[in-house]
């Protein structure tokens, strides 16, 4: 196949803040993703990218490349957060929850939530069991954290203490938890589920650039918005055959026994599934460092993304993992702008990259062609 070179498109961070804010303003926790579906339906049709929606809601959109085969690639990112679920009224009428995901009920604790039930959206807080100090004393700071000691209390204004309330809230309607973000002068961006809506807002903002830029890329590129990877099974839809490479956008864990910071963008190695693909994790290396994109490496090891959801489900596909930095994951998250930006760089020109081996195409192929690993030089001994 015809190698043409790459070229950096610049990147409209204001778009990308914008597309961004307006996301997380989104409620979307898993299950709960229909509305945030069409959003980002409509942002693709804006943009005149063609796309296509699963049974439950995953987004598969196209750009079109100029050689025509089934040699397809696809960069995939999630539009579901966390979140939690109604698993009981109690008798004065404040709420039992269970987490949607995988999070601490730490960081639920003060936060501002609507409920979605049956009659209609309605507002409340969630708040560990003792929530006084002035009632409690010290006994706030020695309850133990976890989502059995947490309840919701209701903005109900029919509600008095120690009487049992009527609502019509019910065992399994959804709580969406109020994002809250926060840009600053500086580049820092605050919220809750900035894990994956920076991810989106990203995507969005480089396909775009590709778009307006007018900018020919070698095979199509399949753009995938999945609705469950915070529950474990994002990507086991809307990644087909068709697709022999595949990037997934999420973020990078930023912690003192991590590599990742929030200014970079990271190649995760590995995570507790196992080794990225070796090979495309360092074509995304070697495209950052001759283009000059701020890139590092990190190994994740309490962590799973759509790579897995994708493999697991029987894909032959070779994945590799683009984080962008982010402090406080799952709980009070925090980025920055150059992070986004050195990502959007990064997927921007591996978009316009010829495919990591031309032989992926076929299914089933012969050794020709299938590619070697840096091997130890074998020292022959003579006999």
């Amino acid at each position: 196949m015809e190698k043409k070179p790459v070229t950096r498109v610049p990147i409209d961070s204001h778009y990308l803040k914008h597309i961004l804010v307006a996301l997380l303003n989104i409620p979307s926790p898993s299950g709960y993703t229909d509305q945030i579906v069409h959003f980002v339906g409509q942002e693709l049709q804006k943009l005149g990218i063609a796309h296509n929606v699963t049974r439950r809601g995953a987004i598969r959109a196209t750009l079109k490349g100029r050689m025509r085969d089934t040699l397809d690639r696809a960069v995939t990112v999630h539009l579901d957060t966390l979140g939690a679920m109604v698993r009981r009224v109690k008798p004065n009428g404040r709420l039992a929850i269970a987490s949607v995901g995988t999070w601490s009920s730490r960081f639920a604790e003060g936060g501002r939530v609507t409920i979605y039930a049956d009659s209609g959206p309605i507002r409340g807080t969630v708040l560990p069991l003792k929530s006084s100090g002035h009632a409690y004393g010290e006994a706030v700071d020695t309850q133990p954290a976890g989502w059995d000691h947490v309840e919701l209390r209701v903005d109900d204004e029919g509600q008095q203490p120690g009487e049992t309330i009527k609502t019509d809230i019910q065992v399994g309607d959804f709580v969406a938890f109020d994002a809250l973000p926060e840009i600053s002068d500086a580049g820092f961006i605050n919220a809750r589920h900035l894990d994956d809506k920076a991810g989106v807002a990203i995507l969005l903002t480089v396909a775009k650039a590709l778009k307006e830029e007018k900018i020919d890329i070698p095979i199509d590129c399949h753009l995938i918005f999945t609705i469950f990877e915070e529950v474990g099974s994002g990507a086991s839809a809307a990644v087909y055959g068709d697709v022999t490479e595949m990037v997934v956008i999420d973020h990078a864990p930023v912690a003192p026994n991590q590599n990742a910071t929030e200014f970079h963008a990271v190649v995760c190695m590995m995570d507790q599934t196992g080794p990225f693909d070796y090979h495309l994790s360092r074509k995304l290396l070697a495209l950052g460092r001759e283009n000059g994109i701020d890139l590092i490496k990190d190994v994740f090891r309490f962590y799973r993304s759509d790579s897995a959801s994708a493999i697991e489900a029987g894909n032959d596909t070779r994945t590799a993992l683009l984080g962008f930095g982010l402090d406080g994951s799952h709980g009070y998250e925090r980025t920055h702008l150059s992070s986004l930006i050195a990502v959007a760089d990064l997927i921007a020109l591996y978009v316009q990259s010829a495919p990591t081996f031309s032989r992926d195409k076929d299914t089933l192929a012969s050794l020709n062609g299938f590619p070697h690993q840096p091997d130890r030089e074998v020292i022959q001994i003579e006999t």
